[in-house]
Formats: C-alpha cells, sequence, structure tokens
C-alpha cells in the first residue's frame, strides 16, 4: 500500500514548494512526507469507507505543515495573540474611522497596556532575517493563497455583483448609509446630521444593513450559513424573503459580472 502511493508524496511536496521560498529543503519535506504515508497505512481502517489515498493526502499534508511550522521560531500562541490583536485593531479602526490608539486598542483586548506592549515585543523578537533569505511567519504564511484561477475569478466577480445587487435593493434608508459610510466614506455624524437622526442610530442602521446583506449574499451564495429568524412564518420572515427576492430579480450573472473588469477590478470611475 505505502509503495503504491510513494508519487503521493511526490505530488503533494512539489504542490506545496511551488508556494514556498527556493531555500526550504526538499528532501526535508520528502522526508516527512514518507514518514507520514507509513504512518497512514499503519493506522489505516478500511472498514470506515474511505479510500486510502484520500486518508494519506491529509496525513501528509499536515506533516508538510508541522515540517514548515518548525520553522517559525515564534510559538503558536504568540501569533494566535498577534492575529487577535490585528483583527481587532482593524474592527476599532473601521468603527473610529480612524486608527486607534494603544489604549483604546488594550481596552478592547481587554488587557493592559503594557501587556500589549509585551505582545508586540514577543512578534518582533520571532523575526529572523536569514542569509538564505528564509521569511518570517507561520507555517501558513510560507505557503500563501495561490493565484485566483478562472474558475475563482468568476465566483469572485458573481460575489461583488450580488453585493451591488444587495446593496440597491435595501431600503432607502439603509442604502443611504451604506453608500454614505461605506462608499464616500463619510464620518457618521455627518450623516446623521442630513438623515436627522443620532449618531447612535446611524450606528444601529449600519449594524441592520449589515446582517442584512450578509443574510442576503448567504441566501444566494451559501445557504448553509443563513440564519433565519425565530419565527419562520412571521412578518420578519417575510420581510427577509421579500428582499432576497429582489436581490434575486436585480440581475443575473451576465450583469453581475459586468460590474468589475475581466481581471475583477472594479471599473475605472
Amino acid at each position: 500500500m505505502v509503495r503504491s502511493h510513494l508519487p503521493l508524496v511526490g505530488h503533494l511536496v512539489r504542490e506545496m514548494l511551488g508556494r514556498l521560498p527556493a531555500h526550504v529543503s526538499r528532501e526535508d519535506l520528502v522526508s516527512a512526507g514518507m514518514a507520514a504515508l507509513a504512518a497512514a497505512a499503519k493506522s489505516f481502517d478500511p472498514e470506515r469507507g474511505i479510500p486510502f489515498g484520500s486518508f494519506a493526502t491529509t496525513r501528509i499534508r499536515g506533516a508538510l505543515l508541522d515540517e514548515l511550522r518548525g520553522l517559525d521560531w515564534a510559538s503558536r500562541s504568540v501569533r494566535s495573540r498577534a492575529r487577535r490583536v490585528e483583527t481587532t485593531q482593524q474592527e476599532l479602526t473601521a468603527t473610529l474611522g480612524r486608527t486607534p490608539t494603544q489604549t483604546e486598542l488594550a481596552k478592547a483586548l481587554g488587557i493592559a497596556t503594557d501587556e500589549l506592549k509585551t505582545i508586540d515585543n514577543d512578534v518582533q523578537r520571532a523575526v529572523v532575517l536569514s542569509l538564505q533569505g528564509f521569511t518570517a511567519g507561520t507555517a501558513e504564511d510560507l505557503v500563501p493563497e495561490r493565484t485566483a484561477g478562472p474558475e475563482d475569478l468568476i465566483l469572485h466577480r458573481e460575489r461583488i455583483g450580488y453585493l451591488h445587487d444587495a446593496i440597491n435593493a435595501l431600503p432607502d434608508r439603509l442604502r443611504q448609509v451604506v453608500t454614505a459610510y461605506f462608499f464616500d466614506e463619510r464620518p457618521m455624524n455627518d450623516i446623521a446630521t442630513e438623515l436627522g437622526v443620532t449618531e447612535s442610530r446611524i450606528s444601529q442602521l449600519r449594524a441592520e444593513a449589515l446582517v442584512l446583506l450578509r443574510d442576503g449574499l448567504n441566501n444566494h451564495l451559501d445557504p448553509d450559513l443563513l440564519n433565519g429568524p425565530a419565527r419562520a412564518d412571521g412578518c420578519v420572515a417575510r420581510r427577509r424573503e421579500a428582499y432576497y427576492a429582489q436581490i434575486a430579480a436585480r440581475g443575473n450573472l451576465t450583469s453581475r459580472l459586468a460590474v468589475t473588469t475581466a481581471m475583477g477590478l472594479p471599473h475605472s470611475a
């Protein structure tokens, strides 16, 4: 079983090496892959109904990532905390309309400012510059996302088209808030003054619009992610269904793809 699947290791290693820096050792990856293949053969249970090829592929890919993870000088906890800080900072920037201060960021994370500095120092200490061109980061960072193929690009463009249709199908006030805040990048107080409401009301309308947009897109593109209302036969459910129908009626694949260029970029103004 191992002999017949030896080419699988070579295939997976070649696939991964195509997205890695040139200095990463092919021999080390092949060795890790071979060991994973042997271990997969020992633990394989044919009664589960899973083909050995699929079972071994998962084990080998995991072993290759573990091998790359061993090149990372930072612990997984350090990387995890750094990602949490980055995510929170992005959320605060979107909410405040500016880069948050260290004090604001620490408060949002529920930690002291000194601890925030410690996290940053830990990440900086993990950055290693190598004469061989070693790229600092996690194993996942060493394997960047592949360039989108034709099918991925079409799906990406269709999703953008659906987003435009979903925005245009929003109730007037919600559409005004979304357009002014996200597209025109206007401050909340300006939008509040124009609509004659408070800033907190604008924040509520923005949150309501984002939930509606998310559910509208999920209804057409990812139905499994759709969160339905508590009462499937209530007025809220009927309003949502009407909104979903308006999105569908606003265009087709051709019109949605026309929102972007052939490379998935917005058209020049």
